[in-house]
């Protein structure tokens, strides 16, 4: 069984027991959390789509850490113009486990 899920402004197939970094979640390191944006879920022979989520299902995680990404470097240069500016950015991240998949 798998499930396609939205969070963080992005879209994951995730299965149970499955491990994924998504944007930041509010939650404590053990907590759990439930997503409810569910836009499909598969358990192999019956296949439900949402318009644009189902209603009623979500998947349930666990947060297992809160940290964040790799180093982004923003680079700006004009030309001939000794214009140069450096930035950089570390997104941050939580690390969750899929523990459970509830059709509606």
């Amino acid at each position: 069984m798998f499930a396609i899920i939205r969070t963080g402004g992005k879209q994951y197939k995730v299965a149970q027991d499955t491990y994924l970094k998504v944007e930041k979640i509010d939650a404590e390191v053990g907590a759990k959390v439930d997503i409810t944006d569910v836009l499909m879920i598969s358990d192999g022979s019956k296949t439900t789509v949402g318009a644009p989520v189902i209603a009623g299902a979500k998947v349930v995680a666990e947060v297992l850490e809160q940290g964040r990404g790799e180093k982004v470097i923003i680079f700006k240069k004009r030309r001939r113009q000794n214009y140069r500016r450096k930035n950089g950015h570390r997104q941050m991240l939580t690390t969750i486990k899929i523990t459970e998949i509830k059709a509606a």
